[in-house]
């Protein structure tokens, strides 16, 4: 199956308190370039992420978003620092002999001072956590892989399409081709008739021209190159994977053949057809920068 660069995936995944959103989105790129944007708590994960999204994917430049909740309560608990505490108690004592003061504090007072009592995150199972993350990760890929699919499947009807075009344009060239040989020879028995009318034509001197002629302007290599290189990305096509670079490279090898074939045509209506062959191998390359 043919897959685009170009998708999106969600999915959602919660058990018990815990909740996690994964969000993917891709555009077109030459390679594997992901992005994540996650909580700092599961920066932990980045690797074993990346490589659940290989599975996945090839190429094209790919953004992942993961939201996390836990609305538990043990999530979060409150710790007294005895250090500091004893450490403003100290500070106390002595602003009290330096400045004679009365030395009040009470523990309601010494609570209210900085980094007395602080709220701290309980460390939390790292083997649960990514069971449900790889869960959502994985849930994310399988949508995405399937709006790259819908979307491949639509690339492959346009791309088939403007390959039969090629096609058609590439049978018009191979049929045109004698015809232009034989009015060439028309034409320059017409010419020698009417410069010498009472000579004879010579036939092999006749025969030599429209031969160093036909030689010229011969674009049957590139026909028949066209041809394969046209069957090649049809097979391609029905192949499947990632065949985005192969196609690519066979794009470029049809543009060099069309640019053969326009700079040895001699005939104005294959020019014209050489010139739409180019412009439909291009509109071909655009559409396979859009294949992974």
């Amino acid at each position: 199956m043919i897959k685009s660069m170009t998708g999106f995936g969600r999915c959602e995944v919660s058990e018990g308190d815990r909740k996690i959103t994964v969000e993917m989105k891709s555009v077109n790129h030459r390679y594997l370039d992901v992005s994540i944007k996650m909580p700092k708590k599961l920066n932990f994960f980045d690797s074993a992420i990346r490589s659940v999204l290989k599975e996945y994917m090839e190429r094209g430049k790919v953004d992942v978003y993961v939201s996390y909740e836990d609305l538990s309560e043990s999530n979060a608990a409150l710790a007294y620092n005895r250090k500091i505490a004893g450490q403003y108690m100290e500070y106390f004592r002595q602003m009290e002999e330096q400045f004679g003061l009365k030395n009040d504090i009470q523990v309601s007072v010494l609570a209210r001072c900085p980094e007395v009592l602080v709220m701290e995150e309980q460390k939390q199972d790292e083997d649960e956590i990514w069971h449900l993350l790889e869960r959502a990760v994985r849930g994310g890929c399988e949508k995405f892989v399937e709006s790259r699919i819908c979307e491949g499947e639509a690339l492959k009807g346009d791309l088939t399409g403007k390959l039969d075009e090629i096609l058609h344009t590439v049978a018009f060239i191979e049929e045109r081709s004698p015809q232009i040989l034989a009015e060439y020879r028309k034409k320059l028995e017409m010419k020698v008739r009417e410069l010498f009318e009472d000579a004879q034509i010579d036939e092999s001197r006749l025969l030599t021209e429209v031969t160093l002629f036909a030689d010229k302007i011969c674009v049957d290599e590139e026909v028949v190159r066209l041809k394969s290189h046209v069957e090649a990305m049809k097979a391609a096509l029905e192949t499947g994977g990632g065949i985005g670079r192969k196609m690519d490279f066979i794009a470029q090898e049809m543009n060099r053949e069309a640019n053969t074939t326009l700079s040895k045509a001699n005939d104005l209506e294959v020019s014209n057809h050489a010139i739409d062959l180019k412009t439909a191998i291009e509109k071909v390359r655009e559409q396979i920068q859009n294949i992974e």
